[in-house]
């Protein structure tokens, strides 16, 4: 096909994409009781003519104690779900964009303030705070309350609450699920050996620590069979003898095995040790390296602000998707600015025809 390949399709299982930019899913803590609220309507509303080819709902807990904060999203019971069928619908109705939903439990880095407010740790005997799980019971600051430990009955009732809440996503019509193994949330902290210091069958070696991952991810798998499933992860800690590429590439291979649809490649989030040399893309190189040594559709992220800087990440096959973040929250249109630049064509309301530039005639599929 000629023209860039930003805004060429590409499959997900069964489902076609326009393009191969993803809005990434972005925390907006605006949440009560893990109920949507109209922010969301608006903020997912105006994401959903941005011309992207997917739009990502925010890491949405699967458990109330699994929420980053108490303004996070969840999707754990009728009430969760209903608050979303009413955001849903109302960007439905001026929108055809693909929508995902991305899965999350934060384990040790849940019950914290809202980032205006200083983000900092919860303990569970103050307002607004709760008791944390993880693998271990390690927290992530030296400060924070220690987390507790997830004994076997405590890790089936997480990869259930996966379940549950994948089935919620197919009875409200979600076209994609992304589990969140990335940025040091619980998937993460069993992946990684700074914060898995279990000594059973889930701690240890490289296979035992991808085991419980794994089990959610074929769970998952098996509960939402209308869409492709895709897992994002962190390619990297930052901290020396945490998690790496290496071991990210193991996984994604196991993953590959077990019917994963994509995956999504982003760093750190583990540690406050962590040194990420932060620079425009700088995460690219952990994609490409995944890339080569996979079949699986790719994204990229990670300070992906140029449109030829998008264009190259895809065309020289560092990664087959893209996803903006604080890029497209900065400038929601980007999308469109992007096809303009590189004469690629987008989708846009009727509403908006008419401001075409008409240095861009082609610029909107009719």
């Amino acid at each position: 096909m000629s023209g860039p390949v930003l805004f060429q399709p590409i499959g997900l299982k069964d489902l076609t994409l326009p393009n191969r930019i993803v809005v990434a899913p972005m925390c907006q803590y605006s949440a009560v009781d893990g109920r949507m609220t109209d922010w969301h309507l608006i903020h997912l509303g105006s994401l959903a003519l941005s011309g992207a080819g997917l739009l990502t709902i925010e890491a949405t807990a699967v458990l109330p104690e699994g929420r980053i904060t108490y303004g996070d999203v969840g999707l754990w019971d009728d009430q969760t779900e209903g608050a979303m069928h009413r955001v849903l619908e109302g960007v439905r109705s001026a929108s055809d964009v693909r929508i995902a939903i991305q899965l999350a439990h934060a384990g040790r880095k849940a019950s914290c303030e809202v980032p205006w407010k200083g983000g900092g740790h919860i303990p569970p005997d103050a307002t607004n705070g709760w008791q944390t799980v993880a693998p271990s019971d390690a927290p992530f600051q030296s400060t924070d309350h220690a987390p507790m430990a997830l004994d076997r009955e405590g890790m089936v009732r997480v990869r259930d609450a996966f379940v549950a809440s994948a089935r919620r996503a197919a009875a409200l019509g979600i076209d994609a699920v992304q589990l969140h193994g990335a940025h040091g949330y619980l998937l993460h902290q069993f992946l990684s050996p700074l914060s898995n210091r279990r000594d059973d069958a889930y701690g240890g070696s490289l296979e035992n620590r991808m085991r419980f991952p794994l089990e959610v991810f074929d769970a998952v798998r098996e509960a939402f069979t209308g869409g492709p499933v895709s897992v994002r992860v962190s390619g990297t800690d930052w901290v020396e003898g945490g998690w790496d590429v290496e071991q990210t590439i193991a996984f994604a291979k196991a993953l590959e095995g077990r019917g994963c649809d994509a995956i999504h490649v982003s760093s750190g989030g583990l540690s406050p040790r962590q040194a990420i040399p932060v620079a425009p893309g700088y995460q690219v190189p952990l994609a490409r390296a995944v890339k080569r040594e996979t079949t699986m559709p790719v994204v990229a992220v990670g300070l992906i602000t140029g449109f030829e800087q998008a264009e190259a990440i895809v065309a020289t096959g560092d990664a087959d998707m893209i996803a903006l973040a604080r890029t497209i929250l900065y400038d929601p249109r980007w999308p469109w600015h992007a096809a303009a630049h590189l004469g690629g064509h987008v989708k846009a309301p009727n509403q908006y025809l008419r401001c075409q530039p008409r240095t861009h005639k082609d610029l909107f599929e009719v």
